[in-house]
Formats: C-alpha cells, sequence, structure tokens
C-alpha cells in the first residue's frame, strides 16, 4: 500500500517530493508518481497545503463484526509437560482486563499428553476456562501448526483480546497469527489496561526506551499483544472455580512443512536468565571474553545467572543468550548486580524491574549509579575477586 494523489488537487509544486525522507514521490510535469518505497510515514500528507494526498485506511473490518467478538484469551505456553512461568503472569493481568470488561478469562493451551493437573493450575492462577488441544502433531513447537490451530481456534470461538508471552516461541508465531486473522499486534507491551470506550490499552516502550507509547486496535478483533516475561504478576488463587473444554481439531489442519528431529536442551545453566533470582552481568568494562570468568564463578556461587550488555555480546565475549536489554532479555530478578557496565537506557530497559540493583563501576557518574539501589565506585578486577573471597570465607 501506498499514499494516494487526488490529481485534481495537486499543483505538482513539488513540496511532497522534498520531505519524503524515502524518496518515494517522483515530480513530473503534470502529476507526482508514489513508488512502492512508499511507507504510509504520512509526512507529505501533513506538508501538502492543499490537501491533495492521503493514507489509505488500513486494518478496517465491517464495525458491526466486533460485537461478535467476547472474551479474554491468554496463550498458555507449553514446553515438555511444563507450562511456562510467564502464562501465569499473562492470567494475572487477563484476570484484571476480563474483570473490567464482565467477559471470561480462557487460558488455551495446545500440547500432547497434556494431563488434568495443568488445567487445574491454569484455573487456579485465574482461568475460568481453559481451552485443550492434544494432538500427535503439538509434541514439540513448529510455527505453522502451532499458527493454524490458535487461528481456527480463533475463527471458531472469536476472542475479543488475546494476550502471548514475548517468549521465543510466542516472538516466533503470534506474528504469524496476527496476519493470518487480519488483526494488528503489539510486541513487548510493559502494561495493559482497558479504555472507557472499552479497548485494550496495549503500552510499550519506543524510541530506545525513552517514551511509553500506548497502542489500540480500534477495527479489528481480536486485539493482541505479547508481554515480556516478569513484567506482570501472576495470582494464585486455589479456590478459584473453573472448567476444562477439550478441543477436536481435524488432521487435515496440519500442513506441516517443518519436522522436528530432535531438541538439544541449552547446556549452559547460566544463561537461564529469565528463571534466576540473582543475575551478574558484565558489560564493556570487562574489557575481553576471559574475564568473563570472573562472573560465573560468582554467579555459581550465589546460585545465580551471567548476564551481559549488548556490547560485551557484540564483542565477542559472550553468547546471545545472556544478553540482557531491549534487544536482549527483560529480566526482574530479586538481586541484579552491574559489573563494568555504564548504564545505557537500552540495557536499563531490560532490568530496570530487578527488586534490588548493585552497581560495580570505577566511573563514578556512570549512567547505571542512577538505577542502582546501591552502588561500588571501584575497579571490578579489584572488587569482584575480594568479593569473592569474602563469600567463600563466610560458608567455611
Amino acid at each position: 500500500m501506498k499514499a494516494l494523489v487526488d490529481g485534481k488537487k495537486c499543483t505538482v509544486c513539488g513540496v511532497c517530493s522534498d520531505v519524503c525522507p524515502f524518496g518515494a514521490i517522483t515530480v513530473g510535469e503534470t502529476s507526482v508518481e508514489i513508488s512502492d518505497e512508499c511507507t504510509l510515514c504520512g509526512m507529505c500528507v501533513d506538508t501538502c497545503e492543499f490537501g491533495a494526498i492521503s493514507l489509505p485506511e488500513v486494518g478496517a473490518g465491517p464495525a458491526a463484526d466486533l460485537a461478535d467478538y467476547n472474551g479474554v484469551w491468554v496463550f498458555a505456553e507449553w514446553r515438555d509437560g511444563t507450562v511456562h512461568k510467564v502464562s501465569y503472569e499473562l492470567l494475572g493481568a487477563g484476570r484484571q482486563l476480563a474483570d473490567k470488561r464482565g467477559v471470561e478469562l480462557a487460558a488455551v493451551l495446545l500440547g500432547h499428553g497434556l494431563g488434568e493437573a495443568l488445567s487445574s493450575e491454569l484455573i487456579a492462577y485465574g482461568a475460568d476456562v481453559v481451552y485443550l488441544v492434544d494432538h500427535p502433531q503439538l509434541a514439540r513447537f513448529t510455527n505453522e501448526a502451532y499458527a493454524d490451530v490458535l487461528v481456527d481456534l480463533i475463527h471458531k470461538k472469536r476472542p475479543e483480546i488475546l494476550l502471548a508471552g514475548a517468549t521465543s516461541i510466542g516472538r516466533s508465531f503470534i506474528p504469524r497469527v496476527a496476519a493470518s486473522v487480519r488483526t494488528g499486534l503489539t510486541a513487548d507491551c510493559t502494561e495493559l489496561d482497558i479504555s472507557e470506550e472499552g479497548l485494550l490499552l496495549q503500552t510499550r516502550p519506543a524510541f530506545g526506551g525513552n517514551v511509553m507509547a500506548t497502542i489500540v486496535c480500534p477495527n479489528s478483533r481480536p486485539q493482541m499483544a505479547t508481554v515480556r516475561p516478569k513484567v506482570m504478576r501472576p495470582v494464585r488463587q486455589p479456590e478459584h472455580p473453573g472448567r476444562s473444554e477439550v478441543i477436536e481439531v481435524s488432521d487435515g489442519i496440519f500442513q506441516n512443512r517443518v519436522e522436528v528431529l530432535e531438541v538439544i536442551p541449552e547446556q549452559d545453566q547460566t544463561a537461564k536468565l529469565t528463571e534466576a533470582d540473582i543475575i551478574v552481568s558484565g558489560g564493556r568494562g570487562l574489557g575481553k571474553a576471559e574475564n568473563f570468568v570472573l562472573l560465573e564463578e560468582l554467579a555459581q556461587l550465589v546460585k545465580g545467572a551471567v548476564g551481559a550488555s549488548r556490547g560485551a555480546v557484540e564483542e565477542g565475549w559472550i553468547a546471545p543468550s545472556h544478553q540482557v536489554g531491549q534487544t536482549g532479555r527483560t529480566v526482574a530478578p530479586t538481586l541484579y548486580m552491574a559489573v563494568g557496565l555504564s548504564g545505557a537506557i537500552q540495557h536499563v530497559v531490560g532490568m530496570q524491574g530487578s527488586k534490588i540493583i548493585v552497581a560495580v563501576n570505577k566511573d563514578r557518574e556512570a549512567p547505571v549509579f542512577d538505577v542502582a539501589s546501591c552502588g561500588v565506585v571501584a575497579d571490578l578486577f579489584e572488587f569482584i575477586p575480594a568479593f569473592i573471597r569474602k563469600i567463600k570465607q563466610e560458608r567455611e
């Protein structure tokens, strides 16, 4: 899609071409042409004083259909017999949204060999109903299988809101679902609410975390959002009533072009950032890859995980699975130690939810001290070894 030009109003003044940041507008002698490079940014529309340029309507569906959608859904991510913790966190947020809308909260569980215990636990965390889809084709995650089943369920049940975790699985197939049902998707939300008009208010960081943008999807359903782990708070209510509903799907729905041959579990236990209560993170201040051994030793002593800044990952000092920040993992441990980290906003966005933040940096003006609960101005190569020795002495 691209911007539209009204030839009757256009004076071929050329101002629109001058302001287009993508070079998508060509001005001829008698007309203006817009190429496929157009991103619908709207700068030409705002600039044209003759009102000759407009943007096409996108995502608009028949308003009468919106009333057919009802209920809040949470995709309950299932891996090898267990439900991911983010699903329980989303049920806590979904419960609040459903109560404000006066509708049911449903958990959607896809997998194979699903037990009644999983449904009971999802109900305890707030679900009014659990939709179970148990099929051998869902034993291992693939984009096509999971997306096709979820799209089929959406067409049958018509939820007004669908939430999922911004995990590797959620990031992989939820955009495919949104595209298939022709609706919008807001990724990496940090806050969810319901407006006075009943719309889902989806708030997420923008422009490097400097701005919090609130997004709505007024013309299509379901309203879809993904939320990073450890952003929402789970609430367990063992007496909460609920029910399970088994959904049968035909074999014909599965048209997989991908087959999972083997799943190799991650061997590096210090990379399990989202599950750790203690994280020790390092940045460019460590100087080289070999110095991450210090942080690994400290993390093992305190039964924690090792994190890293984007800079350290880009230098090749540590694997990307350790990266914390806007382009890495969002974490919220009880204790977060930032060692040799300057505290760039992109990193802070990913860890500012930590209960206690301890910063170790020799530069007392480092931005990381602005978010730290406790700051240590010291050479990390002196402080960390001394800290490790002290821990060992206390345990003797």
